[in-house]
């Protein structure tokens, strides 16, 4: 329904900057998504502003600028790198005579085409048809008010009204489906909370290389290419780490600047791995002079969704593209690791990253020698059960001595339900 054509759209780009200098790399960007969405750049219209104008965004003498562009390039649409209201964007179709699609328009076609699994295609059409929502306004040309029949006589219903009511509809029942999704993606968090199995979450900036790192860690085959939003869809898999513990990761989407509010709120299930993982591995594109706007951008979106406070590992990626790049360890003033730096691309300082992972989990462990009497065979196998046994010994009496490992939290509950732990403990 809201796909468009993927290649072969003549379009006029348009960028300007409101009360600020121009930026070449904000501007690469934009020619990147439109790229990403198919469209065939003809002609780039830039100025600058001290704000934008309410009913052209761009005024008057700017909106001429583009109409010679269209006329002369033979363009089909108008892309402007910047959110424009309903009424801008149905003054500006006016103006040119074509179709005028802003930055969230953009966005949403770019998810459009990437979206493969069946929770993202729903993701998708949701966050387009909130977005429709609001260019609901009348001035449409077909609002004729509907004719009733007999035992219907009367105003009727505006075809307005009746979009507005067929759009609700089906935003009602994409939600309905996606709260089933989300229900099933939560028993799978609460089904590893209980198996004390921790989840990592690969977050960053669009084609930072969060996936390229995904296939590495876990030796599958997540769709990979050099673009923009290449992955949509979540995949989880499972990571053996150096010291035999294991971990689930999690490759999200990525983020961009400006990332529309109707995706945000659209892909609430999916980014729901990332709010409740237990640790956050930011990748960061090494090689971009932009990367700390990019770190940032990636930080406004963690606090809208409410993973701002989880712990980071900043995964400083493409270290092949910067001269004399060489993979290495930075660890906080607590001795923790803090920054890796590696290329996910042929591998190097991976294994740095294994052990940075199995060292900020292991320290959430605790050792404890036990010894328990000849009765005490029953919570001998809730120790067996719960932790990881370093050590067993039999003792003279009928009895074990055992050195035990338990994460601290599965340590504090089995105290709370075995109130005579405490006597037992050696060390």
């Amino acid at each position: 329904m809201f796909d468009r054509p993927k290649v072969g759209e003549k379009a006029v780009l348009v960028h300007v900057d409101i009360g600020t200098r121009p930026d070449a790399d904000e501007i690469a960007e934009f020619e990147e998504l439109a790229l990403s969405a198919g469209a065939r750049s003809m002609a780039m219209v830039m100025g600058n502003r001290r704000s934008p104008d309410p009913r052209l965004y761009i005024g008057r003498g700017k909106a001429e600028e583009v109409k010679s562009a269209v006329v002369a390039e033979g363009a089909e649409l108008v892309i402007f790198n910047h959110s424009l209201s309903p009424s801008q964007e149905r003054n500006l179709e006016r103006e040119f005579e074509c179709r005028v699609v802003d930055r969230t328009g953009l966005i949403l076609d770019i998810f459009a085409q990437r979206a493969r699994s069946f929770e993202g295609k729903l993701q998708v059409e949701l966050a387009q048809l909130r977005h429709l929502s609001t260019r609901l306004v009348r001035g449409w040309t077909h609002l004729e008010r509907q004719k009733g029949g007999i035992g219907l006589r009367g105003p009727g219903e505006t075809q307005l009204e009746t979009d507005r009511r067929l759009l609700n509809n089906r935003i009602a029942q994409i939600r309905r489906r996606l709260e089933k999704v989300e229900s099933q993606r939560g028993q799978g968090r609460r089904a590893r909370n209980k198996a004390e199995v921790p989840t990592v979450s690969l977050v960053g900036y669009t084609n930072a290389g969060k996936s390229t790192l995904f296939n590495r860690l876990t030796n599958s085959g997540v769709f990979v290419a050099d673009q923009l939003f290449a992955t949509l869809d979540p995949t989880l898999r499972r990571v053996d780490l150096p010291g035999q513990g294991s971990l689930v990761l999690a490759d999200t989407v990525g983020f961009i600047s400006q990332l529309p509010h109707e995706l945000v709120s659209a892909f609430k299930s999916t980014l729901q791995e990332t709010a409740e993982a237990s640790l956050l591995l930011h990748v960061i594109d090494a090689a971009s002079p932009q990367r700390m706007a990019c770190v940032a951008e990636v930080n406004e979106v963690l606090k809208q969704i409410g993973a701002d406070e989880l712990p980071q590992i900043a995964i400083y990626n493409k270290i092949d593209l910067i001269e004399g790049g060489e993979p290495h360890l930075e660890r906080g003033e607590d001795g923790l690791p803090r920054r890796v730096w590696l290329s996910a691309r042929d591998g190097a300082g991976v294994d740095l990253l294994l052990q940075a992972l199995e060292e900020y989990f292991h320290q959430a462990h605790v050792r404890k020698q036990l010894r328990l009497g000849p009765t005490d065979g029953r919570m001998r196998a809730r120790l067996f059960e719960l932790g990881k046994v370093i050590m067993e010994q039999e003792t003279d009496d009928g009895g074990w001595e055992l050195e035990v490992e338990f994460s601290q939290k599965v340590f504090e509950q089995l105290s709370r339900q075995e109130e005579t732990l405490g006597q037992r403990l050696i060390a």
